[in-house]
This record gives C-alpha cells, sequence and structure tokens, in this order.
C-alpha cells in the first residue's frame, strides 16, 4: 500500500466520475470503516476557495471608472459607471470602482457588507508563466518551487482536530490541484453522483444492496473498482445513501449548468451533508482573454456572470448554513492595463479578489490602486501588486477557520494581514 505522504505528494487521492483512480490510502479506509460514518458530524465552519485560472482582468471586473488613465489605454474595452444615459454599464460601488455589469448578482450582498473585494492583489514574484504564477499561489511559497505541499493542505493539518474525517478537504476536480498537495488527508471528485452511482450501478444491485461492503467488493464485475482495492471502496459508504441525483437547491437557487455551477451545488450538499467538510476547491477556467474580451458581452462578460452567478447561488443554497461558510477566489495574475491589437488584454500583473460571507467585512473595495499613469505601473504597463496575497489568505484562514500560524501556512511570508474579516 502506498504511504500517505508519498500518494499525496504525487497527486492525493482522485475520485474521478470515470471512475476512482489509485489506492485510496488508509486513512481514508479508517475513517470509512465503520457504518457511524453516515451520522452527522458536528457543524464546522467551511472555507470554500476558487481558483480562476487563466488571469481574470481585475481592472474589468472591477474598474476604477474615474481613471482617464485607463480610459485612453481601453478605447474599445472601457465601460463608464456614470449615473445615467445609454453606455454606462458598470455598477458604481462606491464612486470610484464600477462593478462589470455581468456580476449584478454580486452588488446585493456588496450592499449588504456581507462581500469584500481586494484590488491590486497579486505575488510578490514577477513571473507572467501561467504555470509558474499559479503554482506560487497554491503552495504558498511566491520565490520557492521546492516547496512539496500547498497552502490550503498546510491550513488542514493546522486545523487543530484531534482526527480529520474523509471529507474535511475535498477538490471538486478531476485531478487533485496544486493547493491541496501535501501529508494532510484531501481528496478530488469531480462528480458526486457518479463516485456513488458506482456501486448502485452494477447490475446486481438490488440482491447486493442487503450484502456487505466487503462482499459488495469481492464479488463486483467492475474492474475499474477492483483496479483501486478495497480500501477505494469502503470510502463509498459516505455517499451510498445520499439521492445525490435528485439534490433541489433550497431557497429557489439556480446553478449555471457550467463546470463552476456544478462544483458549488455539489459542495453545497456536501456542507448540508455534515461530513465534516471544513476546505472546499473549486476551479473556474478560460481567463486568458488575449483575444476578443468583449465589454458587456463576450468572452469576458459571460465567465464573470458564471462566477457572481455560481457564488450566489451557492450563497441562496445554503440558507443556515450561511453563517458557518466563507467563499474566496483566487486568480495567478491580472491583466495589461493597455488593451492588445486583438481586442483583448496580455499577462499582466495585479488582479482583484472577491470574498464572500457573513463573517467579512464588507461593501469596501480594499487595497492601494493608484491613477493608471505610466509612473505607477509594475514595469510600465501593469496594475502594480499592491497587496501581497498572503495577507488576505491569511486573514481569511485565521478569521474563519481559527487558523493563527502564518510561519506554517505561508513560509517565509512577514507581512500584514488585510483586515478585511470582522473582529
Amino acid at each position: 500500500m502506498v504511504s500517505r505522504r508519498g500518494f499525496l505528494k504525487s497527486g492525493g487521492l482522485a475520485l474521478l466520475g470515470v471512475g476512482l483512480l489509485g489506492g485510496i490510502p488508509g486513512f481514508l479506509a479508517e475513517a470509512a470503516a465503520s457504518e457511524k460514518i453516515l451520522s452527522p458530524y458536528k457543524k464546522k465552519k467551511t472555507l470554500v476557495c476558487i481558483f480562476q485560472r487563466g488571469a481574470m482582468d481585475g481592472l474589468m471586473a472591477v474598474t476604477p471608472f474615474t481613471d482617464d488613465y485607463l480610459k485612453a489605454a481601453r478605447p474599445n474595452l472601457f465601460m463608464s459607471a456614470a449615473k445615467s444615459g445609454a453606455g454606462n454599464p458598470l455598477i458604481d460601488l462606491d464612486g470610484r470602482f464600477g462593478l462589470h455589469p455581468a456580476m449584478k448578482a454580486f452588488e446585493p450582498t456588496f450592499r449588504e457588507k456581507r462581500l469584500g473585494i481586494v484590488h491590486g492583489i497579486g505575488s510578490p514574484n514577477n513571473t507572467r508563466s501561467h504555470f509558474d504564477a499559479q503554482d506560487y499561489m497554491e503552495s504558498g511559497t511566491p520565490f520557492n518551487k521546492g516547496t512539496s505541499s500547498g497552502w490550503l493542505n498546510r491550513a488542514v493539518g493546522l486545523l487543530g482536530h484531534d482526527a480529520l474525517t474523509p471529507f474535511t478537504a475535498v477538490s471538486m476536480t478531476s485531478a487533485m490541484p496544486r493547493s491541496f498537495y501535501g501529508d494532510n488527508p484531501s481528496v478530488a471528485i469531480s462528480n458526486l453522483q457518479d463516485f456513488a452511482i458506482q456501486m448502485r450501478g452494477n447490475p446486481t444491485g438490488a440482491n447486493m444492496a442487503a450484502k456487505s461492503f466487503e462482499d459488495l467488493y469481492d464479488q463486483t464485475a467492475s474492474g475499474l473498482l477492483k483496479q483501486t482495492g478495497k480500501e477505494s471502496f469502503e470510502a463509498m459508504k459516505m455517499l451510498q445513501k445520499t439521492d445525490i441525483k435528485n439534490y433541489t437547491p433550497a431557497n429557489g437557487a439556480v446553478y449555471p449548468n457550467s463546470a463552476l455551477g456544478n462544483s458549488l451545488k455539489q459542495i453545497a450538499q456536501l456542507i448540508k451533508m455534515d461530513v465534516g467538510l471544513e476546505v472546499a476547491f473549486a476551479e473556474s477556467n478560460s481567463w486568458d482573454t488575449h483575444f476578443n474580451q468583449g465589454t458587456e458581452n463576450g468572452i469576458f462578460a459571460r465567465n464573470v456572470a458564471d462566477l457572481s452567478n455560481s457564488m450566489m447561488a451557492l450563497w441562496t443554497d445554503l440558507g443556515t448554513y450561511q453563517d458557518d461558510v466563507t467563499v474566496m477566489t483566487m486568480t495567478e495574475f491580472g491583466r495589461t492595463v493597455h488593451q492588445n491589437g486583438t481586442g483583448g488584454t496580455d499577462h499582466g500583473r495585479a488582479s482583484c479578489n472577491f470574498i464572500l460571507g457573513n463573517d467579512v467585512n464588507g461593501g469596501l473595495v480594499y487595497g492601494d490602486v493608484k491613477p493608471l499613469a505610466i509612473e505607477n505601473l509594475e514595469d510600465g504597463r501593469d496594475l502594480a501588486v499592491t497587496t501581497d496575497f498572503r495577507s488576505v489568505f491569511s486573514a481569511v484562514a485565521d478569521k474563519h477557520l481559527a487558523i493563527n500560524n502564518d510561519h506554517i501556512l505561508f513560509p517565509d511570508w512577514k507581512g500584514d494581514r488585510v483586515n478585511v474579516m470582522r473582529g
């Protein structure tokens, strides 16, 4: 049997919609071995992280619309937030920053001070490589490529529990994200329904239902399950009795029919199942808008609509669980201040992120965004990084998950936290 350390460092436990890949380490089988696993755990705080892969244009998501330098730099991409008149689509947040109109779902929670925005956020490492920047952000060590663990995996290790449940840390992805690499238990599940149906879908499922999980494993004809080991089959006890397919979101919540929407819907299910979920991870892709970025419509508008609508569907669905959940976005870097020759923007430096929760000190746009004159731009072309991403991630982890050990969570970082959380 592969060791926990060796298995998780190589990518962790990936439970794919088309099957289960790799043997589940003993820690998961031990936790899942008892039928008591189906009883609700004590309700816990949950941090949901969404990685926007491809680098979101923070200057378009949350635009400093009073900046004439930005208007001149983006003759075809700039949008206004004037109080009236056509062609002024931005949602005025505070007289300086305007929210993209496709993100209108965010406006009520911003006004209610449950959504905070940090602008000028990014990595102190000035790489413009997607792969490297994502790796640095997910490891939490911007100048060390040799870090073997991800910051969220280290967060799991700092939760302070005597025992973790099999679903303490779950990534709704087909492969383990870099954020979850490390020694602490975590799983990647691309589709809860397919995970649970592996056992139910067996042709002799009706007769097998009365048998023990061990007998089911021994008698199943599924070569896929046979290849994963009995411990993988044991883990399915967690969801075997849950009707994933017919889940109805609460409070009239409607999730977008998108990869992100489906991931957040499944995270809501896990939260409401009380299976001990404390750190959840999801991805949003296609933010690399080099071509035809658009304004009110187009690629970028579709992406931000999906992000905001998916997050607000999750929030609405959670209902009474809202007090226990904080949602935070991240992206590897931003885009250039100037538009390019193909109606898009190129790899830049700083972007912005969104933090949603009842313990968020919301209704504010945090950060230091200077006028976008050339002398204020990083390398003469980019929105400067004035907020280290670790100063936000640390603040959220501390206040929401009661993790207060920056030395372990973000080694080599000694900065100040952004006061984006209450208390």
